[in-house]
This record gives structure tokens, sequence and C-alpha cells, in this order.
């Protein structure tokens, strides 16, 4: 296979862009197709902006073989003789990495089916970060052996990021590296996720978020692959998930060629013997709070293991990583357990590109729009909250990330019942924050739009919502004309009265209907005698005790309504039974009571 080194351009993630030179590129034969060109995805929405995962950095570029060679033998440390395996070398995933990513992709289903997260993907993007944990150099608890540790993110040669979490992870007191199997950035591992809490995540129940642990760091990567919402059974939803982890075509094209190869078949290896990758590239661009360089590697053979804490002095930094032509030693390779040939003498080193220019800064957020937002109980608002990003001279800034954040209590959500949305700003700076649904009650609350990983003072939207008007009906009717009758001191049959009320001919659900049992008359008032209703309130010594007047009755989703059951007292005659709406639709009821023995 083909040697393959470059290098992209993207904004630093902090106050410094990553210049990037192209050397080479792969060779025709080995791209595999794509769901459209580089051309047709000229309109592929933006990653999630605050939280990528590798943020566009070094990457290994061995693709999958051409023609898949017959079964050949491999000899386990544990047997006696040899073991034919079913595919060829590169199709060998460790025992415990495969396990890692199909329970991975397992408890992403469980939690979130409609991503459709195959592990082979996992596998895919594994391979080319890190090379399946150095070809499975792990412990029984999914551990690395030797920490993954990248190069330092100092701004020579890569992005600059100063230390974020304190040297925990990558052990570097001064900046971070991107570390473990997956290449998580500390800060996208502990603060980079949802609502500021982090990516990090527990896939083997030991309680602890371990970006060295290969469970940990595949359910962490699945559930970033997930977010937004995707379905990742559809192409487009899958090359975005990709470009999310590292936004390069070209990366998107290496891990879809081992997804690809994977879904034809894999087999199982015992760890610490698989296929080790060999070339490396793609080094240099960063997110804003991206930035990892991939994990660092000793030369093969060599027998060094990669820096991990404890062995660097705080702020020491690592020399650049300078790119090399096509063929030429990276300065990494396997760890000790690989197979194969040294790696090729390294060529000249070029002169180091020229410091990259001073990136657009976010200093304020300006609010658009000054109408306050507002919207009926159950329903959206019909005005999103809209934002503008700016620098210090007034200028528009795109791409910056911007988190909207309703409060929990108020009952409003955004899409997917979320309370906190990240979106970035486009080529005019804007930001809009996606449709908003309103709670079930009517109140007042406060949208905060903040600029992630930037001091500028949030911006604050009020928000209203009203209650849903009452349902209102022109007309009440009996559903049945049957005679209603009773004899004195019994009761009407069970539900004997019915009826629906409509609104401009239509059933309206949700009407309030009070029902009076009336005197006859001009003016006609509550009734003290004749057909009565049993208190539903009542308890101990006044339960059933007589009520002419019922409140609180409502039609139910068709309009309809069926009152209580009606008791009588000792009392013949011919009786008055009324019901009211609020807007004045009324319909009076006869009850025929006969005398007892009748």
């Amino acid at each position: 296979m083909a040697a393959t080194y470059r290098r992209r351009l993207q904004r630093g993630a902090a106050s410094t862009a990553v210049a990037a030179l192209v050397l080479a590129a792969l060779t025709a034969s080995q791209a595999p197709t794509l769901s459209d060109t580089a051309a047709a995805r000229k309109q592929k929405p933006a990653p999630p902006a605050d939280t990528p995962i590798d943020g566009g950095s070094a990457y290994f570029t061995d693709r999958p073989p051409l023609n898949r060679p017959a079964p050949h033998p491999e000899k386990h440390d544990s047997g006696p003789g040899p073991v034919v395996v079913t595919g060829p070398a590169e199709a060998g995933l460790p025992a415990t990495v495969l396990a890692a990513y199909k329970k991975a992709a397992s408890a992403v289903h469980a939690s979130d089916p409609g991503c459709r997260l195959p592990w082979q993907l996992l596998a895919g993007i594994g391979k080319v970060e890190s090379g399946q944990a150095r070809g499975g150099a792990v412990d029984a608890e999914g551990t690395t052996l030797q920490p993954i540790i990248g190069p330092q993110l100092n701004g020579h040669g890569f992005a600059l990021i100063t230390d974020t979490d304190g040297g925990r992870y990558d052990g570097d007191l001064t900046h971070d590296r991107a570390v473990g199997p997956m290449q998580f950035i500390p800060s996208t591992w502990s603060n980079g996720g949802p609502d500021g809490a982090g990516w990090g995540a527990d896939g083997n129940g030991d309680g602890k978020k371990d970006p060295h642990n290969v469970f940990d760091a595949a359910l962490a990567a699945g559930h970033y692959l997930c977010a937004g919402g995707r379905d990742l059974s559809a192409q487009d939803d899958l090359d975005r998930a990709i470009l999310g982890y590292n936004d390069s075509e070209d990366y998107l094209r290496t891990v879809l060629s081992w997804y690809t190869f994977y879904r034809k078949g894999t087999h199982e290896v015992p760890d610490g013997r698989g296929v080790l990758p060999v070339h490396h590239g793609g080094a240099g661009r960063t997110g804003d709070h991206g930035g990892r360089s991939g994990g660092t590697q000793p030369k093969r053979g060599s027998g060094a293991p990669d820096r991990h804490p404890g062995t660097d002095k705080p702020g020491k930094a690592d020399k650049p990583n300078h790119p090399r032509k096509p063929g030429g030693s990276h300065g990494t390779g396997p760890t000790p357990g690989g197979t194969g040939a040294p790696s090729p003498k390294p060529t000249p080193t070029p002169p180091a590109p020229k410091p990259p220019t001073e990136p657009t800064r976010l200093t304020v957020l300006e609010r658009v729009g000054d109408e306050d937002l507002s919207a009926t109980a159950g329903g959206e608002f019909a005005t999103s909250p809209r934002v503008r990003a700016k620098d210090a001279a007034g200028r528009a800034v795109a791409g910056a990330p911007v988190r909207f954040t309703l409060p929990a209590a108020a009952g409003a959500r955004f899409p997917g019942g979320a309370t906190s949305v990240t979106v970035p700003t486009d080529k005019d700076g804007l930001a809009t924050a996606p449709t908003l649904r309103a709670g079930d009650k009517a109140g007042t609350f406060t949208i905060r739009a903040t600029a992630v990983g930037r001091t500028a003072p949030a911006v604050a939207f009020g928000a209203t919502v009203e209650a849903k008007p009452a349902p209102k009906a022109d007309k009440i009717a009996r559903t049945s004309d049957k005679e209603l009758t009773a004899t004195a001191g019994q009761s009407f049959a069970e539900d004997a009265v019915e009826v629906e009320a409509t609104y401009q001919g239509k059933a309206a659900p949700g009407v309030a209907i009070t029902a009076t049992m009336i005197t006859a008359g001009p003016e006609p008032e509550e009734n003290d005698k004749g057909p009565y209703f049993k208190d539903p309130e009542a308890t101990g010594a006044g339960k059933g005790k007589p009520v002419r007047t019922l409140t609180g009755l409502t039609t139910d989703a068709d309009g309809l309504l069926k009152l209580p059951k009606i008791y009588t007292d000792k009392h013949a005659g011919t009786f008055l039974l009324r019901l009211t709406t609020a807007d004045g639709a009324v319909l009076t009821v006869k009850l025929k009571v006969a005398p007892a023995g009748s």
C-alpha cells in the first residue's frame, strides 16, 4: 500500500489556527465510493462545533486490502499448533477491542434505537485513530497497557490548546494531548459534551470514565456519533457523523473504507495480535475544542513506549511533527508485539510552515429582534431565539458555537426534548435556535444564549406561554330521543343522559358543562325536590348526599358527555334538567318520575 501523508488547515481551538500542506493523495484505486462527491457536499451541515472528538488532526491512512486473500494460519500463544482463522489478517480484530465495540453499539441501541449505530463503524474509526488500540494492547478490563498519547498541542505544527485537565489524562500540565484508543481531547472528554457535561462514558461498569479504556472510549464515541438525532443507516447522517469526528473528506473516505471492509466479515484474534497500521498523516487541523494530533507511537522495533503521565517534566514541549514525503517515516509506529518490516529510512524534513495567522475572535453576541417570544401552551413558538456573533471590530464571526439554554422548570423544550442546544453561526455570524415548543402550563421564563468557550456576555430572551383558549360549544343535544322515566324512590338507568357538544357543526372536545335540576317557569331556579345527583366529593357521613347542581363536567375527545347516575326522592311528576356551557349553549331535558307502586 502506498504511503500517504496529508496536512489540512482549520481554525485553532484557542487563539491559533494551524497551517496545513497537502503533500500527497491516496491512490485512486483505493478510494471507496462515497454517496456523493465533494462538490455535491458543499451544503453539508457543520459538525457540532463545540464538541469535536479528534479536531481534524493526524490519523492512520492505511487502507484495507483491495483483494481478500484466502484464510491464513496464525499460531496462538496458548495453543500447541496453528489455528486457521476465517479471513485476511486485516480483518482480525483483537478480542477485547471487538467486545468493546459490540458492547457499545448494543448499549447505544438500547438508549437510542433510532440511531442504528453499527459496531463496524466504531471499528473503522478505532482502526484509523489508534490501530485498534495498537493491535489490542489492552488488559482484561480494556485499559491500554501503555497510554496512547498524542503530541503536545502547543501551536508548533498542531493546534494551541492549553492544559484543561491538570495533566490528569495526558500527564501534561501546560498543554493538552489527545488520549486513548479513540483519541479524545481531555476537554472534550470532561466538559465538551451536551450541557457541558463531557462525552466521557463508563462502558465497562466499573464506576469510572477513563478515555484510556476501550470500553469507555467506544461508548463515548458511539454517543457522539449519534448526537443530534442522527440515523446512521442514512448515508447523509453517516457521513455527517464521521465528518463530525474529523472534518476531512480524506478522513471520511478512509473510515468508510474500513467500515465497508469490516461489514464484509471479521474474525477475532488474541489481544496484542491485531495488524498494526504503518502510514500516518492528516495532522494539523483542529476545531474550537478539538485538536488531537494522533497517538504518537515508538518507532517499529524500538520497544520505546509513548510518553505517559509521570514521564515528562511539566511544560516540556515536543518537537513539532513536520510532514514528510510519501513513503517516509513519520517517527511513529506500532507498540511491541506487532510484526512487519522496519519503517523506511526517513527523508529530510522540509522547512516548518510559517506561523498561522490569528483567527477572528468572538467578543460580543447581539440579539436579533426586539420582541419577546410567545406561544400558546402546548404549541410552537412562531419565532426562535437568534443572535449575531461579532469581533472587536464589529465584523461578523462565522463558525462560532452558540449555546441556547432553557430553564428545566419552564416545560418548554427544543427538538428531542432537549433543554440545551448548540448552533454554529453561519457566514453572516447568525445563530438561530431550532424550533421551540411550549409546555402545557402558562407562564414566563428566560432563554439564554452564550458563546461556547468565550467570555462574551450572554444574551437573554423573554418568553411567554399563554394558556390555551377555553374550548367553545354553540350547541348541546342528546344522542338519543328515548323518553327518560323512573319510579319515585328509585333511579334512572345508568348513564341515561348522554349529550354531544358541537361548535359550528363540529364536535367540541374539552367543553365544560354544568348540569342543574331546575324548576319550571319563566325564571327557573335550582329545584329542591325530585331527581338529584349524589355529591361525588362527599366522604364519610356525607357520602351520597343529594346535590342538584354538578360542575366540572367535560366533554371527551369526541365532544360527548355521559352524565352521572340520576336518583329520585319520593316526589313524582315531570322535572327539568338544564345543561349549559360558558358560551351560552343550553339544553333542557325532561325527567318523568312515576309514583311509587304504580
